[in-house]
């Protein structure tokens, strides 16, 4: 965790764009430990709560949306050729596609919280030619929900903010099929009530 401190030290609320600009596109920076620190920074009284969390947005915004002009720009196959250099192997970009072409946008929301998941939702909607009106709108959510929670936890564990590095690192598959789930259970009620309110207009 001493980069982190570094990093925050020397370069501040700048450290945190950079740095979740860089981790977003798919580069190894552990964001939610990172944002977790900042939230004990926060608590700590280093940094301020408002500041920190536009700044995490931001980054995390220009990262997402840098990811998304790639995907318009260079489709698919900088995906599959870069993908691996950057830490995004064959399997997740197969595994997250499946998942986007089933939830779509959606996934742009809860992606951000599926560790290897967030680093590949940007490039499918670029590839997809998505709008950016309808990029923007989910991704954007997604972002300020995401910096929003991580930050907040760490400002509340205080001291105990290392307990997040952890269970991220046991418990990231759980946190996925829970996520998933709840994307499930929202798509298949949105579908029944549609198929339900069609029945009623016969």
């Amino acid at each position: 965790m001493e980069y982190l401190n570094q990093l925050l030290d020397h370069f501040g609320y700048l450290g945190i764009i950079c740095a979740l600009i860089g981790g977003i596109i798919g580069l190894p920076i552990p964001d939610e430990v990172l944002l977790t620190y900042v939230g004990y920074n926060v608590f700590a009284g280093k940094l301020a709560y408002l500041p920190s969390l536009l700044c995490a947005y931001l980054g995390a915004s220009c990262g997402i949306t840098l990811s998304f002009i790639l995907g318009i720009t260079l489709g698919a196959p900088f995906l599959h050729k870069f993908g691996p250099k950057l830490h995004i192997s064959e399997v997740k970009i197969k595994r997250t596609k499946k998942l986007f072409n089933k939830f779509g946008p959606f996934l742009l929301v809860f992606g951000f919280f599926i560790p290897g998941v967030r680093h590949i939702t940007a490039y499918l909607a670029g590839i997809n030619n998505y709008s950016y009106k309808k990029f923007a709108l989910f991704a954007y959510l997604g972002s300020i929900l995401w910096c929003f929670t991580f930050i907040t936890i760490g400002r509340i564990l205080g001291g105990n903010w290392t307990i997040v590095a952890t269970y991220i690192s046991r418990y990231s598959i759980y946190l996925i099929v829970l996520f998933l789930a709840g994307i499930l259970i929202f798509y298949t009620y949105k579908r029944k009530r549609k198929v339900l309110q069609n029945t009623s207009y016969d």
